[in-house]
């Protein structure tokens, strides 16, 4: 499927609307792969963002590509990585001490 998509994004004349199905399928056939264990993920990933970018080099399709190649929608953010107000910290131990005690 991803040859076929090459080969019809960079060679003689087809349609747009062709050129962008064909690639869709390409697409949908890596997640495929990759969610059976026939292609590692990331190998997937990256086979994809060639396959837009030859897109959206070819037909100037630069806003709706990339929305269109995204697999699944982007979990909620978490406490990881998240820019969440950080929770509220400890007292410090040593502010914490009484002046007179060592």
């Amino acid at each position: 499927m991803v040859v076929k998509a090459r080969r019809a994004l960079s060679e003689g004349p087809v349609a747009e609307s062709d050129r962008h199905a064909i690639a869709m399928e390409a697409v949908r056939s890596l997640d495929r792969a990759a969610a059976k264990g026939i292609i590692h993920r990331n190998n997937a990933a990256r086979r994809k963002a060639r396959l837009t970018r030859q897109l959206v080099k070819l037909t100037g399709m630069a806003a709706a590509a990339p929305a269109a190649a995204r697999g699944r929608p982007k979990k909620a953010a978490s406490g990881r990585g998240a820019a969440a107000a950080p929770a509220a910290k400890a007292p410090d131990k040593k502010a914490a001490k009484k002046p007179g005690s060592t």
